[in-house]
């Protein structure tokens, strides 16, 4: 408690320095504390005999001086007025650090001190405002880090080295650390790096601490890094190259164990204490006999230029942690040089040794991070050195480097990725996608490392974008996005074996990827928006630049540019292999290459493009035709040889192409490499010729030195002699062509390169290109959170993707896994519906379909059962219309697929109930309740047991319900606990189906995708069998009809894009249909729902629907005759609602002809008189288009002899009440027209009124005789009711020609041919017909009177009279008649001659009109002429002449038809 109170107060003293008035009691706590440490130094020291008592030195008695400095700093601690931060803290740490220094103290000593110091530096005495602390602080690390003590026994030598970890571990920790300079970090660092070393040969706790110690202070120090400024300070001169002071190369071990001194063993225990020194005076070296160069701070040669000293005696910052960088680095760089120690019991140490390194980077890095770009020489350490190591490491054989490895450069690739793109893409391509694949050779371990290092890449959101938008998308980049998601969709297929790990590993990479795109779909900006790239005219294509980088308008066009330039090269690549001419023709006519080929253009062709044939590159270069030897110049001139050795600049040279056989070609080819060698790199070469000769060389020592058919190889001294004197007549330096030799030995240059298949090894050379490459290289793109590339990409791994997790899913037996595949399949639909990819959501909807297992012919005893106990199945068939319902709008052929799910589901039983009903009634705003209920209550009959299901019940819980009563015919078990749950579980899967949304929601599927479920609909019905088909093919024919109507009428607005398919489809069902049945009641009443639905919205289309309906009429007699009754019921109710929006003439041709057909049915005609009633009652719908069909419509209905005769005389009624209409319709037009409107107006009126008057016409020959009386009397009303409207003379002539006279005349023939017992009563229609003759002739005298024709009309009344006269019924003269006529004649003939029409004129040729008439009336009633003039006299005498000339006048006279004005 004390000491926390202590703290506790030393930090109050920090806070307030300026406060001098502290409290004493906190400097004596401190006071003490002091004096305490001193005590326990000073104990231990006692119980040695060395210090123990006095000795003497001359006379003297003397203590030792690290006792006497001990003791005198006890004295003066407590006489200490001033604050202690005032006070020099070297005055109280001295005597302590001379204790560590001393080399005649022993372990236990030593380690009591250190402890000593390591609490003073913890208790945070020190502070930034202490006097001298930055001197303190240097004294505490030398005299720790130059710790010399005596090794007594193991134990104690490991406690002290741990002391002095945790001291310098404190130094660094303290706020005062910032005070070190760079050499003091440099030294603490080494001095602990040796003691880690060091630690091998002791016991693994010290190990493990040590190494723990310098992780800290790795972390430590690394740390401080975002704090340090942008200031980089000057470098030292490259010449100049200063050591370090105590950082130099040192051949000193001279730390680890005694041996080394005296070389005895044992010496340690036999009482003879020999001495370890933790460092020679100035030197710090780390272990310098194994490390040769590897010091901290070491320049080495012209990779780091050495800080120079004023730097490093700084504050820390940079150059200490550059130097510590390195060093790490040159730690995995000597990996190979190390040996162990005699008593090692550390990891294998070809595994060791790097992964302590490896963490202590991955330390840096973590801690460091994106400040690291802003310190160029830290950087260019991570882009050359670090990477090539790991580029090394990463295809070790240990998992826990690789593993490692791995984690390190995802750590940079969130850093520093932006600098770091040329590495990236050689990592992924020649390790991660080496390794993750078992061809190369790698173990399944390897394997699994890699995977999981790429999953963990994959689940960085931006990665596989950012892959391909730098890497795919760079012509001189390889395509590691392609390559990594085909990898990934291969590793997750199980080929010939269970599911591993491995396997489900690949899925969560693949599904993190989909789920990446489909979580930046909700943020903007779709890349289908973008325009398809298409190259007008040709610009060399290596020359595409972006002036951009950060702004998407400006780098997503030209990154898809480049990208499609790629495809293009690729294919022109593949042409080239073919035939070379073929594709270079083809790349000019795609505009990459110019129309006429110049020599940079082919060059640039074959250096950038992947995939070309290097045997015809090698040829083509290799020709000595002109434009080749330009070509190859070109060729040279695009490789970069700055600054690189001749053997590494052939390889590369010639790893682009193979070198040819003949002497001729490789000289050319050569030619062309050494003039560019010279132009770059002219260091020690003389001329060019030295290159050629010197390339030559060396070409000749690869093929001596690694073909196997030369026996006697070169030696060095051979290679040497053979270059003598090529240097513009010198020699070459020898160290050069040593080191060109051994190179070539060791490592042969391939002259065969392989075929751009597989992914390449890293070789040395391979690695310098690639720094050359990376300085030139286009900036780092780096992606946000958008869509912008992401339709080219899922296009790219759709398929892949979609087969894999379909793969993965069926060999699955784990719900998560099942979980995981399904999260795919719903990500991949997002991605496919948004980025309108409408074959990619086809397809990933019929590889669902098959996993619903609904698809597959049920060889189960119980289908639901089964697929209540298969999670997978239920899981899927949710999936497949969760599908539907979101993203339906992008659904074409993969309804089909859908349908054949619903379908299944149908024909189980299991949907639920009126799943087509409710979608076609959602939108029904019907006020008629009982609408539809005749269809749905007559179907329920067609409803056929199915497979595998005792008996039909509609709905979801019918079906549930009949499981539990088991109401079959044969008694069954009650059902299990098993099967119950299966049942229920399989009820609540199709509810999470929302299944009838699919089609209760199609008003909102758009258009391409609503045709498309209509047709699958069509085709999922089958086309209709003339014939009997099976009950269940019926029943799916019913249910897919039954859907099609319900979506036509949520469609209305739609109805045109619909219609033509349905109609087709109804009338298909219609013409093949001979005997009643479900499937052609529903398609006839579908129709006609339909047409009641959407006539009052479609007035565009009312003459198609309507015209649709005569499809009715179609129907094959048995058909219409069982369901005419409900038929005209539909009818009666479509004219009821919809009579307004009927308007065209062909509409109600149908609609009539739907009625009429019904007067001779029993059963239908009343409700087709009803509808004929609503129609024609006050003329409330009749319109001139509809007129005369529904006169026809109704003098069907009065001729019907279905029904009462008092419908006969209704229907009557309703045709002489019609006449109404007719004037209404002329003063209509006479007030509304123009002149000829109203003629031809008049003229129409004319015509329907002719029509009306034929019709009842025929009514008059009614065998009824009310019916036949009733007619005579509405077709007297019809003929005198025209007041309103004037009807041309002619047609009057004609009226009386086809109406009346032709009726007079049938009616006579019926009287004198049939018997009394089919007409009764004729007499009484015989007077009615006389009667109706006599008013109407007398109403129209007038204008009859004018017509030429009189004379014939009046003989043909005269003539009927006449004939009417004479009648026999039944052989009997009548009774009434022979009255009656005479009684009308000479009515007729008295108003004639009021009117004075008829007169005797005497004119020339004879009065014919006089004579005609007596002729005729005297043979009625010779009384008759004296009655009607009684004043006339001696008409006798001229009769005969009069008589004759009439006949001739009779026949000579005008047409009956001739109009007159």
């Amino acid at each position: 408690m004390g000491r926390l109170k202590l703290q506790s107060g030393i930090k109050a003293i920090e806070e307030e320095p300026e406060e001098c008035e502290s409290t004493s009691s906190n400097k004596a706590a401190l006071a003490c504390m002091i004096n305490s440490e001193v005590g326990a130094v000073l104990a231990v020291m006692r119980r040695n005999v060395r210090w123990g008592g006095r000795y003497m030195s001359g006379d003297d008695q003397l203590e030792h001086s690290l006792i006497q400095s001990l003791k005198a700093l006890r004295k003066q601690i407590f006489s200490w007025q001033h604050q202690w931060h005032t006070i020099n803290p070297a005055v109280y740490l001295q005597p302590f650090l001379d204790v560590i220094r001393s080399d005649e103290t022993g372990a236990p000593i030593t380690g009591v001190a250190l402890s000593s110091v390591y609490k003073i530096l913890t208790l945070d005495i020190l502070c930034l405002n202490t006097v001298n602390v930055e001197d303190a602080m240097h004294l505490v690390v030398d005299a720790v880090t130059s710790c010399r003590f005596e090794v007594t026994d193991p134990a104690s030598e490991e406690l002290v080295l741990m002391k002095i970890l945790q001291v310098l571990l404190a130094c660094m920790k303290s706020k005062v650390s910032v005070m070190l300079s760079n050499q003091h970090v440099c030294t603490i660092v080494n001095t602990c790096f040796r003691i880690v070393h060091q630690a091998a040969t002791k016991s693994e706790l010290l190990q493990r601490i040590a190494r723990h110690a310098m992780h800290e202070l790795v972390r430590c120090i690394f740390s401080h890094l975002p704090d340090v400024g942008n200031t980089e300070h000057a470098l030292v001169n490259r010449g100049s190259s200063v050591k370090l002071e105590g950082i130099g190369h040192d051949t000193e071990y001279s730390f680890g164990n005694k041996q080394l001194e005296n070389g005895n063993g044992g010496s340690e225990y036999d009482g003879q204490p020999s001495s370890v020194g933790f460092a020679s005076n100035s030197s710090t070296g780390l272990v310098a006999s194994v490390l040769d160069e590897n010091t901290i701070g070491a320049g080495n040669g012209k990779e780091a230029t050495p800080y120079d000293l004023h730097l490093m005696t700084e504050p820390y910052g940079v150059p200490c942690m550059v130097e510590i960088f390195h060093f790490l680095c040159s730690l995995l760089n000597v990996v190979e040089h190390m040996e162990m120690g005699p008593r090692s019991n550390a990891i294998a140490f070809d595994e060791d040794v790097p992964l302590f390194a490896l963490g202590l980077i991955n330390s840096a890095i973590e801690l460091g991070g994106p400040s690291i770009r802003r310190h160029p020489r830290l950087l260019s350490l991570i882009q050359d050195e670090l990477f090539r190591n790991l580029m090394q490491f990463g295809l070790s054989m240990s998992p826990l480097i690789l593993s490692m490895v791995c984690s390190i450069v995802l750590n940079l690739y969130q850093h520093l990725r932006t600098e770091l793109k040329l590495q990236l893409e050689a990592f992924f391509s020649c390790v991660i996608l080496r390794l993750a694949q078992s061809r190369y050779g790698a173990s399944y371990q390897q394997q699994e490392v890699a995977m999981e290092a790429l999953v963990d890449f994959c689940r960085q959101k931006t990665f596989m974008v950012e892959m391909y938008a730098n890497l795919d998308c760079d012509i001189t980049c390889s395509n590691v996005f392609e390559d990594l998601a085909n990898l990934l969709s291969k590793s997750a297929f199980p080929v010939n074996c269970p599911l591993s790990a491995m396997h489900i590993l690949a899925l969560d990479g693949l599904i993190a990827v989909i789920q990446g795109m489909a979580e930046r779909i909700g943020n903007g900006s779709l890349g289908s928006e973008q325009s398809p790239v298409n190259l007008e005219e040709y610009t060399p294509f290596w020359m595409v630049k972006c002036d951009n980088y950060s702004d998407p308008s400006v780098w997503v066009p030209f990154v898809c540019r480049r990208k499609y330039i790629k495809r293009r090269l690729m294919i022109g690549a593949d042409h080239f292999n073919r035939d070379p001419k073929k594709g270079l023709e083809f790349l000019q006519g795609t505009h990459l290459l110019p129309e006429k080929l110049d020599p940079q253009s082919v060059a640039c062709f074959f250096r950038y493009t992947a995939g070309l044939d290097k045997n015809l590159v090698g040829d083509f270069l290799g020709n000595h035709d002109e434009f080749c030897v330009q070509v190859l110049h070109e060729f040279a001139g695009t490789f970069d040889f700055q600054d690189m050795n001749l053997d590494t600049a052939l390889r590369l040279f010639l790893e682009t192409f193979r070198l040819p056989g003949e002497s001729q070609k490789i000289q050319r080819v050569l030619e062309a490499f050494s003039e560019r060698y010279y132009e770059q790199s002219p260091q020690i070469l003389a001329n060019k010729d030295a290159a050629l000769l010197l390339s030559y060389s060396l070409i000749m020592l690869n093929t001596d030195q690694h073909n196997v058919q030369v026996k006697k190889k070169m030696t060095e001294d051979d290679f040497i002699r053979n270059n003598r004197h090529i240097n513009g007549g010198n020699d070459l330096p020898r160290d050069f062509l040593t080191e060109l030799y051994h190179s070539i030995c060791k490592n042969e240059i391939r002259t065969t390169p392989e075929q751009g298949s597989g992914f390449p090894e890293m070789t040395p050379s391979r690695w310098i290109d690639l720094m050359h490459k990376s300085k030139k290289t286009a900036q780092f793109i780096v992606a946000d959170s958008r869509a912008f590339l992401d339709h080219d990409m899922f296009a790219i791994m759709s398929g892949p993707t979609i087969a894999a997790i379909s793969v993965v899913f069926d060999h699955a037996e784990h719900e998560e896994v099942y979980q995981t595949c399904i999260d795919g399949f719903l990500a991949v639909a997002k991605i496919s519906a948004c980025h309108h990819l409408e074959d990619v959501l086809d397809d990933l909807v019929v590889s669902l379909c098959k996993f619903t297992t609904l698809l597959n012919p049920s060889s189960v005893e119980e289908p639901v059962l089964a697929f209540g106990d298969d999670s997978k199945a239920r899981m899927a068939t949710v999936t497949v219309f969760t599908i539907a319902n979101r993203y339906g709008d992008y659904i074409r052929t993969g309804w089909r697929n859908i349908l054949d799910c619903i379908l299944r589901l149908h024909k189980l039983g299991l949907l639920p109930a009126r799943v087509a009903s409710d979608a076609a009634d959602d939108s029904e705003l019907s006020a008629d309740p009982g609408q539809g209920k005749p269809i749905t209550n007559s179907l329920s009959s067609a409803h056929m047991p199915s497979i595998g299901t005792p008996r039909r019940s509609s709905g979801l819980m019918g079906r549930f319900s009949q499981l539990l009563s088991l109401d079959t015919e044969e008694p069954r078990s009650q059902p299990t606990e098993q099967q119950l749950a299966a049942h229920q579980r399989t009820l609540q899967t199709i509810q999470k189906c929302h299944i009838d949304s699919i089609f209760t929601e199609s008003k909102f599927l758009q258009s391409d995708s609503l045709l498309q479920l209509a047709r699958a609909l069509i085709w999922a019905a089958g086309r209709p069998q003339k014939g009997n088909s099976s009950p269940e093919d019926e029943d799916t024919a019913v249910f897919c009809l039954e859907l099609l109507i319900a979506i036509t009428l949520n469609n209305r607005d739609r109805i045109k894009l619909l219609w033509q398919g349905v109609y087709e489809h109804i009338s298909n069902i219609v013409h093949s249909t001979v005997m009643p049945c479900a499937l052609v009641e529903k398609a006839v009443f579908g129709l006609l729902r339909i047409c009641q639905r959407l006539l009052p919205y479609k007035e565009n289309l009312a003459d198609e629907l309507l015209r649709s309906l005569q499809l009715v009429l179609k129907l094959d007699a048995r058909v219409a005759d069982a369901y005419c009754e409900q038929i005209t019921q539909e009818v009666s109710r479509l004219v009821k609602a919809n009579a307004t929006h009927i308007r065209s003439q062909m509409g109600w041709r149908t609609i009539t002809s739907l009625l009429s057909i019904t007067a001779r049915h029993p059963e239908a005609s009343e409700a087709g008189f009803d509808a004929l009633l609503f129609i024609m009652s006050d003329g409330a719908h009749l319109l001139p288009a509809n007129y005369v069909l529904c006169v026809d419509a109704a003098r069907q209905f009065a001729e019907s002899r279905v029904g009462q005769a008092e419908r006969s005389v209704r229907a009557l009624d309703l045709m002489s009440g019609s006449v109404v209409c007719l004037s209404q319709w002329a003063r209509e037009a006479k007030e509304a027209m123009a002149e000829e409107e109203i003629s031809k107006m008049y003229q129409d009126i004319g015509e329907m009124w002719l029509r009306l008057v034929q019709g009842l016409r025929k009514v008059c020959l009614d065998q009824r005789e009310e019916v036949r009386n009733h007619a005579l009397v509405s077709l007297q009303r019809c003929l005198s009711g025209v007041e309103g409207f004037q009807l041309p003379h002619s047609l009057w002539l004609q009226c009386f020609d086809m109406v009346i006279f032709t009726m007079l005349d049938d009616l006579l023939d019926i009287a004198q041919g049939h018997s009394q017992k089919d007409y009764r009563n004729m007499e009484g229609t015989l007077s009615l017909a006389m009667k109706l003759l006599s008013k109407v002739f007398l109403q129209l005298l007038n204008e009859l009177a004018q017509l030429t024709t009189f004379c014939k009309l009046w003989l043909g009344v005269l003539s009927r009279m006449e004939k009417y006269m004479k009648v026999k019924v039944k052989g009997k003269r009548t009774e009434k008649l022979p009255e009656l006529v005479p009684e009308l004649l000479k009515n007729t003939l008295l108003v004639m001659k009021a009117r004075g029409v008829l007169v005797q004129r005497s004119a020339l040729g004879g009065d014919s009109l006089w004579e005609l008439t007596w002729l005729h009336a005297n043979n009625i009633a010779p009384s008759l002429q004296s009655e009607v003039f009684p004043d006339l006299q001696g008409l006798e005498q001229k009769k005969d002449e009069t008589g004759k000339s009439l006949v001739s006048d009779e026949t000579g006279s005008a047409p009956s038809n001739e109009t007159v004005a």
